[in-house]
This record gives structure tokens, sequence and C-alpha cells, in this order.
């Protein structure tokens, strides 16, 4: 059966292959960070980030120019979860901001 599984897999396109791979990333979750950029200065920071999605446009299915997800708010920049940092909503511009998404090494 696994062998079977591991075939199939193989047959697919790459692509296919990394959209399985990240489905199965979000279900089992993930510890990601994303840092914010203003030139070379870190200006924002969350951390806990299960995901970053692309958004769609709700008529026309076609993606916008932003990304979004939910993280805790490092306000500290320390990269710990500390007393009163909460988990929000956020969004960022394709256009207008730097930034690095990865899974946090700790």
């Amino acid at each position: 059966m696994l062998a079977s599984g591991l075939c199939l897999l193989a047959a697919c396109t790459q692509e296919r292959q990394n959209e399985i791979r990240r489905g199965i990333q979000n279900w089992t979750g993930t510890d990601g960070v994303l840092e914010i950029y203003a030139g070379d200065k870190l200006v924002r920071r969350f951390i806990k980030i299960d995901k970053l999605s692309t958004a769609y446009g709700t008529d026309d299915n076609v993606a916008r120019p932003y990304r979004y997800g939910y993280g805790v708010m490092d306000e500290n920049l320390d990269g710990k979860t500390n007393d009163g940092e909460k988990r929000v909503y956020f969004e960022f511009s394709d256009y207008s901001t730097a930034y690095v998404f990865y899974e946090n090494p700790h």
C-alpha cells in the first residue's frame, strides 16, 4: 500500500507534489515567524503562525497582491509570547513591504 502511494506521488507534477506537501503541513501545523522590515530595520514580528494565505477575489477568483494570516504580535521583538501579547489577524502588501517568513527553529 505504501509503495503504491509513493509511486502515485512520484507520478505527480512538481506543482501537485508541492500542493500535497502544503496540505500536509497545514494539517500538521507549523511554528512560523513573519518579520516585517522598513529598509533594514525590523519593525514588526508575528510568531506562532500556522500559515500565510494569498487573498483571492470573491467574484473573479484572481489572486490579490497581499497576504494574510493569524499569529501572535511580538510587541517587544524578543521572539517569545509574553503576557499581554495576543493572537491577531494581519495583512501585508506584496508591493510595499519587505518581509521574511520562516519556520521557528526552536
